[in-house]
């Protein structure tokens, strides 16, 4: 990786990870499912210029999709990756500090969104490139999912732009909020559930209604929704590091509630992130001692969201090569990803954290 202009707040590593779960999988026809991604992108005109052309490419959404999704249709698969550039270039609008996207303008274009995928004839957005992706995105899926496939990804979606909004108003406010509210709401910004509605969809499985409710595996879910936010907040903290008021995020979080620096909140974020992998690790063994194929298929689905986005994010330009240090992605950076055989926090009760500590109720029930 070519050196930053400017060193990172974090420290001159990332600290290693702890994933003691399957890595490196990938879908084997990723490489067509990026190539046709792109050629929608263009074909769509979804940015404006070449610069913003290769900013949106850096987010690298075709490896994100085909490694937490390692298997299953293409046509799905591919459907899933242009979902995915779409909601990167909404989401570089919601964190451009701009002056324009407040929380009112987030919460805004967030219910056109979602009335637009209920009714894509709605016409509550306005025109241009990205509401005519959208259209296409949301016509064809309604023509892919089932009804309650196209249910549970509406859902998902909520879950993303409520994440947004959410961080949105705090920013706004210039509040950072306590470790608590950000453990509870901050995690949904990373869109956990659209991205697993998919991971079914792609791979053929239709696991029942009282399987994806049932409360130990939604409490797995989460557990995985966690983790992956936490790891993003650490591959992503340059991207985001020149923001004022600060970026809402675990490391900015820890810092702030323990009077300490980036560099130093970060083995505090860790330890965290590292107990409730503690927790999925033990929890995922439970659930599995007996599952049926259903279960065992989505116990699968988790790990590969887990540990792909691992893999994805530590060779995107978007953040080893970030645009606040870069007038170009550096198509090659990469950061260099180390894994720890053991947990930085090994402790098996729950943290002092309501909003994670019911999740610890299920190895006990």
């Amino acid at each position: 990786m070519t050196a930053p202009p400017r060193p990172s707040l974090l420290g001159t590593q990332l600290p290693a990870f702890f994933c003691p779960l399957q890595r490196d999988l990938l879908h084997p026809q990723a490489k067509q499912v990026e190539e046709r991604a792109v050629e929608w992108v263009d074909a769509f005109g979804l940015y404006p210029d070449p610069v913003e052309r290769a900013w949106g490419l850096a987010t690298r959404s075709a490896d994100f999709s085909c490694r937490i999704i390692p298997d299953g249709d293409v046509e799905a698969l591919l459907l899933f990756t242009e979902w995915n550039y779409w909601a990167n270039a909404v989401d570089d609008w919601q964190d451009s500090g701009s002056e324009e996207v407040g929380a009112g303008a987030v919460v805004e274009h967030g219910v056109r969104l979602l009335r637009t995928i209920e009714n894509p004839g709605a016409s509550v957005l306005p025109e241009g490139a990205m509401t005519r992706s959208l259209v296409d995105l949301v016509v064809r899926t309604h023509a892919m999912l089932s009804a309650f496939e196209l249910r549970r990804f509406t859902e998902g979606t909520r879950d993303w732009l409520l994440g947004a909004a959410w961080r949105a108003a705090r920013a706004e406010a210039g509040s950072m909020p306590g470790l608590n509210d950000f453990v509870a709401m901050g995690p949904l910004a990373n869109g956990t559930r659209f991205s697993m509605t998919w991971s079914d969809v792609v791979r053929g499985a239709r696991p029942p209604v009282e399987l994806l409710y049932d409360p130990a595996l939604t409490a797995l879910t989460d557990a995985a929704g966690f983790i992956v936010s936490a790891d993003n907040d650490l591959f992503s903290y340059d991207k985001d590091d020149h923001l004022e008021p600060k970026e809402i995020n675990l490391v900015n979080v820890f810092a702030h509630q323990e009077n300490c620096s980036p560099a130093e909140a970060v083995p505090l974020a860790v330890a965290l992130r590292d107990r409730v992998m503690v927790l999925y690790i033990r929890l995922r063994a439970r659930l599995a001692q007996g599952a049926d194929a259903e279960l065992r298929s989505c116990l699968r689905a988790l790990d590969h969201y887990v540990a792909g986005c691992i893999a994805w994010q530590s060779r995107a330009p978007r953040y080893a090569s970030p645009r606040n240090r870069y007038g170009l992605p550096v198509e090659e950076a990469r950061f260099t990803v180390r894994f720890a055989d053991a947990p930085s926090d090994a402790a098996t009760e729950p943290p002092d954290l309501p909003a994670l500590a019911a999740w610890w109720q299920w190895l006990r029930d």
